[in-house]
């Protein structure tokens, strides 16, 4: 028997029981995804140690097993991680600054062509001139268009702050 065929049958006959043993374990179908894959790779990659017969079960389980406290360990890792940085972040928040959520709430709240042109203003640090090429429209066009767009932003972070103070007093 060839290690592709020893292999095969392996997955076979094991395939339902390690689903099943990590679908039970697992917060996700894509996390179970995850462990079922790394469990056949390694068997794949050392199917000269797979046990034969039912003891190959049990091997796959320990394989499984040390998948998912891998798995577990990334995640707190990456939640330890993500708090930190959200610490920091907030940490270094000057104090009256805008949050990020109402700039974003205003810049959605605008036309289209408003944030077009003062993403290309803001975002690509482009000028008039290089504005107006991308828009294909004059200089001048692209100067009245990008100071009327800076003025519907103003306004828009005014109904956000205002909105968020209001909310706030409820």
């Amino acid at each position: 028997m060839t290690y592709r065929d020893r292999f095969e049958a392996v997955y076979d006959a094991y395939y339902p029981a390690i689903h099943q043993y990590a679908a039970r374990r697992t917060g996700s179908p894509d996390d179970a995804a995850d462990v079922i894959s790394e469990t056949f790779l390694t068997a794949w990659r050392r199917i000269g140690d797979v046990p034969e017969g039912e003891e190959a079960l049990l091997w796959l389980y320990g394989v499984a097993r040390r998948v998912l406290a891998n798995q577990q360990r990334g995640a707190s890792r990456r939640a330890a991680l993500t708090e930190r940085l959200r610490a920091e972040l907030a940490a270094d928040r000057p104090a009256g600054s805008v949050d990020l959520d109402h700039v974003r709430a205003a810049f959605d709240a605008l036309s289209e062509r408003d944030r077009e042109v003062l993403a290309l203003a803001c975002w690509e640090d482009l000028t008039g001139q290089q504005i107006a090429k991308v828009l294909k429209c004059t200089p001048i066009v692209a100067r009245t268009r990008l100071h009327r767009a800076r003025k519907r932003m103003a306004a828009a972070l005014e109904r956000q702050t205002s909105m968020t103070v209001a909310m706030g007093e409820a």
